[in-house]
């Protein structure tokens, strides 16, 4: 097994990538004693903690690093009314982070993800390589059998279409994990055993038409061409379902993506995922999803999205709309959660107003 790496002794990157361009967020109701790991990857950047559950319990953060820290009081403050859209008691809280960032980029991590490391025993700097993805095109019109032309010691095959070798902009980074896999609940009951120990050197677009279960844990995007589309539902207090708030949100994410032209890529950086949550406590949370995603699925290969819808919020909303006309027939709960995600957008656009050019 590819054990996590042991940070101490590596210099911090004094010429860190993006370092005034990107926020890093990061969900909670423990103390981050895990960033002292991430220290010589992390420390430079600025980090938005979304603290769940108890408002009055004191989060501790390790010395050095610059941070501010959201609990459900602040999220009620701000938001007011709106604040029902972000999730309670649940790791989809994190949304909010995105919300009030002012970055272009955003790097999301869990706190039980340490440092992998990779074939040669080097520790992995995951950020750098969520970076790297971002900067350069994706490729979703064509699959490339090499997988991302644009890596370094790596192009086109013979075939490809030359009028799509310029790619498009590259609005996801989707990270992997080793160790501990990204399992529902019958499959770790099944598996409880089971651990990735695969270290694939491989990234890859996503091709236009095909989704995918986007995890939260080990993640980065381009606020800026799809921050208003990473809304990870309704989940978790309160809510019939859990722990499908990032799957719902890559699955609206990717059908916008599609709809504007935009890359979705998967693959490196490796993260070590190092506890397994509950699979008894998982399988209450995903009971009815299990059932619905079976439902949930064929509505988003099939939906279409106006010619009119230019924006992410425009493209959003028609999504809600469809939501509510669709999906409220299984369950009560996706007409709440349609209306969720127009105060999503009403509220992202209160913090967020556009510019005028």
């Amino acid at each position: 097994m590819v054990e996590p790496a042991n940070t101490v002794g590596i210099p911090l990157n004094h010429t860190a990538l993006l370092k005034d361009e990107l926020d890093i967020v990061i969900p909670t109701i423990r103390n981050l004693d895990f960033l002292e790991m991430w220290r010589p990857f992390l420390q430079p950047y600025h980090l938005i903690i979304v603290q769940d559950g108890d408002p009055s319990k004191t989060i501790a953060v390790p010395e050095g690093f610059d941070y501010e820290l959201y609990n459900r009081n602040d999220i009620n403050r701000i938001l007011g009314p709106k604040a029902s859209c972000i999730s309670f008691k649940d790791s989809a809280c994190r949304c909010f982070g995105y919300m009030v960032s002012k970055k272009k980029y955003i790097f999301t991590i869990d706190d039980d993800c340490f440092v992998a490391k990779d074939p040669a025993g080097k520790a992995v700097n995951a950020l750098e390589q969520h970076i790297k993805n971002l900067l350069c095109p994706s490729s979703p019109f064509f699959f490339n059998t090499l997988y991302d032309p644009y890596r370094e010691g790596a192009d086109f095959v013979r075939g490809y279409p030359f009028s799509l070798r310029e790619g498009v902009s590259t609005a996801v980074s989707h990270g992997l994990w080793l160790n501990i896999p990204d399992y529902d609940a019958p499959t770790q009951l099944v598996k409880p055993k089971e651990r990735n120990t695969r270290y694939v050197d491989a990234v890859m677009t996503i091709p236009k038409g095909t989704l995918f279960p986007m995890c939260g844990m080990n993640l980065a995007f381009d606020r800026d061409l799809i921050g208003p589309a990473m809304y990870f539902g309704l989940m978790g207090d309160g809510q019939p379902i859990g722990r499908y708030d990032d799957m719902w949100a890559g699955w609206c994410v990717k059908v916008i993506c599609d709809h504007l032209g935009l890359g979705v890529k998967t693959g490196l950086p490796y993260i070590y995922h190092s506890k397994a949550s509950n699979p008894f406590v998982n399988l209450k949370k995903e009971y009815k999803g299990i059932f619905w995603q079976e439902d949930i699925i064929p509505f988003f290969q099939s939906a279409k999205l106006s010619k009119e819808a230019v924006t992410v919020q425009q493209c959003y909303i028609e999504l809600s709309k469809m939501v509510k006309e669709k999906l409220s027939a299984i369950d009560p709960y996706f007409d709440k959660l349609a209306d969720a995600m127009v105060t999503w957008i009403e509220a992202w656009d209160e913090l967020n107003p556009a510019t005028k050019a």
